[in-house]
């Protein structure tokens, strides 16, 4: 079922009017599976592969929300567009890389350079403490000092472009404030692909959808065993076998979340 934020989504993919002129006729409809789905979309005439990806995503955003997950579901990530949804942070890591990779090409623009950085990790120190202690007065003063530091002038351009686009992002970088819950950074999720990489590094990657899909899940599923404490072994083993001796991962998940 396509719903509000679905149609948001879409708007800032840059999808055209037509299509979601088309596709907004179509808000009480529900379709039961890919196949309705892309025979709506012929129907509809939504047939360029663009079109039909940010269609299809936007479609399935409105279905886990129809399905009960938040809207306020936090998402961090690094800036990537297609991750600029529901409830979004930046990851700090991310945002300090950007300073990172400048080189400053005088010893001015070297100073300024180290200047600016400490203080973004000093910031990025506060920060981690008031997730640990949140109070009204720590969270003003984090925000004048954000906003004092991405307003500092330098002598490097480049440098003082980077503090626009901080500041740009500040609602993002700074959600933390409002949500002493989430994470600074997504380097964990980062983590659980790192594998995966590397063996598509190795091997090329896979010669079918199939094999893809098989890795996916397989690397997928060892992963989640892990972060629950169960061997992943133990588990094909209970699967394979028909034991079912160990608790759906789902349900082991949702009680992990429940847990005080």
């Amino acid at each position: 079922m396509l719903r509000g934020e679905a149609f948001e989504y879409m708007v800032a993919q840059k999808l055209p009017q037509e299509p979601l002129a088309k596709l907004a006729a179509a808000t009480d409809q529900v379709f039961a599976d890919e196949n309705r789905w892309q025979a709506a979309l012929q129907g509809w005439g939504i047939t360029e592969e663009r079109h039909v990806r940010i269609a299809t995503e936007g479609a399935l955003l409105g279905s886990v929300l129809e399905h009960g997950v938040h809207p306020q579901l936090a998402i961090v990530s690094d800036d990537a567009g297609q991750f600029n949804i529901l409830c979004h942070a930046l990851c700090w890591i991310h945002a300090e890389r950007v300073l990172a990779k400048l080189v400053g090409f005088n010893d001015a623009q070297r100073e300024a350079l180290e200047q600016v950085r400490t203080a973004v990790w000093e910031l990025y120190r506060d920060l981690k403490n008031y997730k640990a202690a949140p109070t009204p007065e720590a969270r003003r003063a984090i925000e004048k000092r954000f906003d004092d530091l991405c307003a500092t002038p330098t002598c490097y351009t480049s440098l003082n472009q980077a503090l626009k686009r901080m500041h740009r992002n500040k609602g993002e970088l700074l959600l933390v404030l409002e949500r002493p819950d989430l994470p600074l950074h997504n380097n964990l999720s980062e983590g659980d692909i790192r594998e995966y990489v590397k063996r598509r590094k190795i091997s090329g990657g896979t010669r079918s959808d199939d094999g893809r899909r098989g890795r996916d899940t397989f690397a997928s599923l060892k992963k989640t065993c892990r972060k629950l404490g169960i061997s992943f072994w133990s588990y094909l083993n209970d699967r394979v076998r028909s034991d079912n001796l160990i608790p759906a991962l789902p349900a082991l998940i949702a009680a992990r979340a429940q847990a005080p």
